[in-house]
């Protein structure tokens, strides 16, 4: 991988001069290391032929330390009567060209995401990157109900882009359940870490309610200290006079436990 900065904000009343860090995907080997030092995949620019990553406030599940919680057995025992049967696919050999499986996506995309943030040409562009390797798929005896575009390998999945039927929603809390059933699965097949995507703003205090063994990347390390973490999603929104740094109240103890 080669890591690059980029320069962004500018604040001379504080002396912060942000820079954007991130780093460039030289092989698909590279993943696992990716992912533990902070860094996501990019995909806002469907016009980028490279993979590259970004660095950010990210969530993992150490699963060494995973166990269901009540609110995991209570999702479960909902969703238990739909029966649904759970299989995980290389990308490379699943129908993604389908228009079954196009036309799910297309429908939740229009009900849940919207057109301003999940184009269909975007998600085609997402799915064409080496980065998202598998897809689980959530069938009922019936119908498919859900996916998951995931990054898979020996060490880690990365829980990317999910897709699920709206209709259980709200009686079943399958997205929820889907979730929490990748988390199961890596667990059950030996992974060491589930990753969840960026942790930022209160609309992210829902990954962060349910599960045990959660981390976060604070910039420097894996951090357990989930109340922390709430406290930094309910306040991103809140203007800050400088970054979290300059705001310590003790930076010399701070930088003693580097």
């Amino acid at each position: 991988m080669k890591i690059f900065l980029s320069e962004n904000n500018v604040d001379y009343n504080t002396y912060t001069f942000s820079y954007a860090l991130y780093a460039l995907k030289e092989s698909q080997d590279e993943i696992s290391e990716l992912y533990d030092k902070g860094f996501l995949p990019y995909t806002g620019n469907p016009d980028m032929e490279k993979e590259v990553y970004y660095f950010a406030r990210s969530l993992r599940v150490n699963l060494e330390k995973f166990d269901d919680t009540s609110e995991n057995r209570r999702v479960n025992r909902m969703v238990e009567p739909l029966g649904i049967e759970v299989s995980v696919t290389p990308k490379a050999s699943f129908p993604t060209e389908s228009p079954e499986f196009l036309n799910f996506c297309e429908n939740y995309i229009n009900e849940r995401i919207g057109e301003d943030h999940m184009s269909m040409e975007r998600w085609k562009y997402i799915l064409s990157r080496e980065t998202g390797s598998h897809l689980f798929e959530f069938r009922t005896p019936e119908k498919v109900v859900g996916y998951v575009l995931a990054a898979l390998n020996e060490d880690m999945v990365h829980y990317w882009f999910a897709f699920f039927d709206t209709e259980y929603m709200r009686t079943h809390s399958l997205g929820k359940w889907m979730m929490w059933r990748v988390i199961r699965w890596a667990k059950d097949n030996g992974l060491k870490h589930a990753y969840l995507g960026t942790a930022y703003k209160p609309a992210a205090l829902y990954k962060i309610r349910d599960h045990k063994g959660l981390e976060f990347w604070d910039g420097t390390k894996w951090n357990e200290d989930v109340k922390i973490l709430k406290e930094w999603c309910q306040t991103d929104l809140e203007p800050k006079s400088a970054d979290r740094f300059k705001l310590i109240e003790n930076p010399d103890e701070y930088l003693e436990k580097l």
